[in-house]
């Protein structure tokens, strides 16, 4: 396997070069970094959430599952992988599918090439350095060669599109939930 270069950032310049940059911190965005790693480039993970998770991390309504057989939303890349993890049912529950994605974050050490709490507010071709500039709501901005969108299709919620839901008095909560100390109401 190749040698996997540090990112740097230049004296005091505020910007973190890196070969790729990856938006999103999901299945997607994790394997990616586990591959880039792998091929030899340095790569930075961005992601807008305090974890990784993606999907699993922002969708926490009660009786969150996946709706197909767990074993086929597993990763498949490492035989010693898939024997470490026993899943315990087979449509696993929002808690048990992030905490998966935890244990496969740790056991590649990928939260360390992952900047947490971080969107990209722009992205800027420059054709002089043939690179990409991401500013970043934290940290520095990020010079790249390429960056892949990770964010994943259900990484912002979606409102309803029908008449009248303006009107609708009760409450009535995303699916996508922010965080998990969110009161959702008992009442029907």
């Amino acid at each position: 396997m190749p040698e996997v270069r540090a990112s740097e950032t230049i004296g005091g310049s505020g910007v973190q070069h890196v070969d790729i940059a990856v938006v999103g911190a999901g299945f997607a965005g994790l394997y990616l970094l586990h591959r880039l790693r792998q091929a030899g480039f340095t790569a930075q993970g961005l992601e807008a959430a305090d974890d990784v998770g993606g999907t699993w991390y922002w969708n926490r309504y009660p009786g969150a599952r996946c709706d197909i057989q767990t074993t086929d939303y597993s990763f498949t890349f490492d035989p010693e992988l898939e024997a470490a993890w026993q899943w315990s049912e087979k449509y696993a529950t929002q808690p048990e599918i992030l905490r998966y994605l935890g244990f496969v974050a740790d056991r590649y050490d990928l939260r360390r090439d992952i900047r947490f709490a971080t969107r990209v507010t722009s992205a800027r071709w420059n054709d002089a350095t043939q690179r990409w500039l991401l500013a970043t709501s934290a940290g520095p901005s990020v010079s790249c060669r390429c960056y892949i969108m990770a964010s994943g299709c259900l990484s912002e919620p979606k409102p309803p599109e029908i008449d009248g839901v303006a009107d609708f008095v009760a409450v009535a909560p995303s699916a996508q939930v922010a965080a998990p100390t969110v009161p959702l109401p008992l009442a029907r």
